[in-house]
């Protein structure tokens, strides 16, 4: 009797196990703006703090089943690779209690809301959540130069399990490059502070948060009506001293001329690279909004708009607040806002790259499901059609000269890698080989091979421990053959 129930014990646990190994786990993060900005000094003129939101969702395809989004029974653990502290790279620790009335002084590099630069985030509905990370533009390993794409890694797990389920790397987006005086329109913020008018309580000598007198609903501050809000005051304010048409222009406030915050397929187009004022309007037209009842932050331009209903938002909601197929936020398959896939930036491309093959739209239904559906998928699209979408679209191929199709350049393995990969590739005929990697500007980074061999196959082993992450080519020629394809390194 006691081996009997050992046995069934046995045979209950193994085809748990086994059913567990035929599940597989899908992990999508993002964050909820595509860019979070920042004062780097808070000892003067404070408009936002440190304040970084993301959110994940975690999918189990199970064979001959939808798929489900999972919340409760699961954790999901969130790092900054090369980003462990903040305190130092700002002075906010110094003035946060004082800009934003708090009972006691906030711990070192602990946020507004209680979350660090490492954390679990929370459950909210059908998603995972953090907000308020408070994440500066400079890595560990340099503290001069702003790094504003940054990776956050995520970990999804059973509740009090060590097994990793899932892991994703996204961007993280900060910059500090949103100062009157660095853009060159103001000596100093002093200077600034004294061409506010006398009232009760005003400190000329800062720290000042903005939104204490004009309203911000970034913040959740309701000002003063009088002073009326943030976003209508440095509008108007500067709508008659530049250009009203121009990138430039956003960028003396909204991160900038190095962040270069919008950068999506919107903005790099094949047919047409929209600006701001493509959708936002210009300084005018965003003062004149206001005048007539638009909610900065909350009323926002519309997908809608352009692309018709199908296409649109939920009712009464943002894109980055939307869901659409199977209860997926539109940020899990499209990015975020000003960050629309595929973007300039190859961090933001990693996720998808990983998760499909390619970068863009997540679009290749196999991510999600075990077969591809044969119904009407994400705004109506045949499964057919995205399947052909998907064909234009795997190949990492950049160019290929097939005229020797014996000659072959495979694709790198691991891929994503981190720090060293393999590369495999044959050549029918003796022939001198070139085998070099580059960034994406063209830019050499190593030469793997250049000599005269033998036909045969050969492989090479690239080592990128020196290199940040990010999205390379590796090109492979041999006589008239010439071959590209794209590795991806993943810290």
């Amino acid at each position: 009797m006691k081996y009997t129930v050992i046995l069934k014990l046995f045979l209950i646990m193994m085809f748990s196990s086994l059913s567990v190994f035929a599940q597989q786990y899908v992990l999508i993060g993002w964050n909820d703006l595509g860019m979070h900005c920042s004062n780097k000094n808070f000892s003067k003129i404070v408009v936002l703090p440190p304040y970084n939101n993301v959110r994940a969702q975690l999918i189990r395809k199970i064979p001959g089943q939808k798929p489900q989004v999972l919340t409760a029974g699961y954790t999901i653990a969130y790092s900054i690779p090369g980003n462990s502290y903040s305190v130092g790279k700002t002075n906010f620790w110094t003035y946060a209690q004082q800009l934003f009335n708090l009972a006691q002084p906030l711990a070192a590099n602990i946020g507004l809301t209680g979350n660090g630069l490492t954390g679990v985030m929370k459950i909210d509905g059908n998603n995972f959540i953090a907000t308020g990370i408070p994440i500066t533009p400079y890595q560990d390993k340099d503290l001069v130069n702003e790094n504003p794409y940054q990776l956050m890694h995520i970990v999804a797990r059973l509740n009090n399990s060590s097994t990793i389920l899932a892991t994703t790397d996204f961007v993280i987006p900060v910059s500090n490059e949103m100062s009157c005086i660095s853009s060159g329109c103001h000596s100093s913020e002093t200077q600034i502070l004294n061409e506010h008018e006398r009232v009760n309580g005003f400190n000329r000598n800062g720290p000042v948060l903005c939104a204490k007198c004009h309203a911000s609903n970034a913040l959740g501050m309701a000002g003063n009506r009088e002073a009326k809000s943030l976003s209508f005051r440095l509008h108007e304010k500067h709508k008659d001293l530049l250009a009203l048409n121009s990138m430039a222009t956003c960028y003396k406030c909204h991160p900038g001329a190095k962040t270069q915050c919008l950068r999506d397929v919107m903005r790099n187009g094949k047919t047409k690279q929209m600006i701001c004022q493509d959708c936002h309007g210009n300084m005018k037209q965003v003062t004149e909004s206001i005048e007539k009842g638009r909610r900065p932050w909350l009323d926002e331009p519309k997908c809608g708009t352009c692309h018709g209903s199908k296409f649109a938002e939920n009712t009464g909601k943002l894109f980055r607040e939307s869901k659409g197929h199977g209860g997926l936020y539109c940020s899990s398959c499209h990015g975020s806002p000003h960050a629309i896939y595929p973007t300039s930036q190859p961090n933001d491309n990693l996720q998808n790259i990983r998760l499909q093959g390619f970068a863009g739209t997540l679009k290749k239904c196999v991510v999600c499901h075990t077969t591809t559906p044969t119904g009407a998928g994400p705004h109506g699209i045949l499964a057919s059609a995205n399947v052909t979408a998907q064909n234009d679209n795997e190949s990492n191929t950049i160019e290929t000269n097939n005229l020797l199709n014996t000659f072959e350049l495979k694709q790198n393995y691991p891929n994503p890698f981190n720090p060293t990969t393999k590369i495999i590739y044959s050549i029918p005929v003796e022939s001198f080989v070139t085998l070099k990697v580059y960034d994406l500007q063209g830019k050499e980074i190593s030469t793997l091979v250049s000599s005269k061999e033998d036909a045969g196959s050969y492989e090479a082993i690239f080592d990128a421990s020196n290199l940040p992450s990010g999205v390379y080519l590796y090109r492979l020629e041999a006589g008239s053959y010439k071959e590209t394809k794209k590795l991806i390194l993943m810290r």
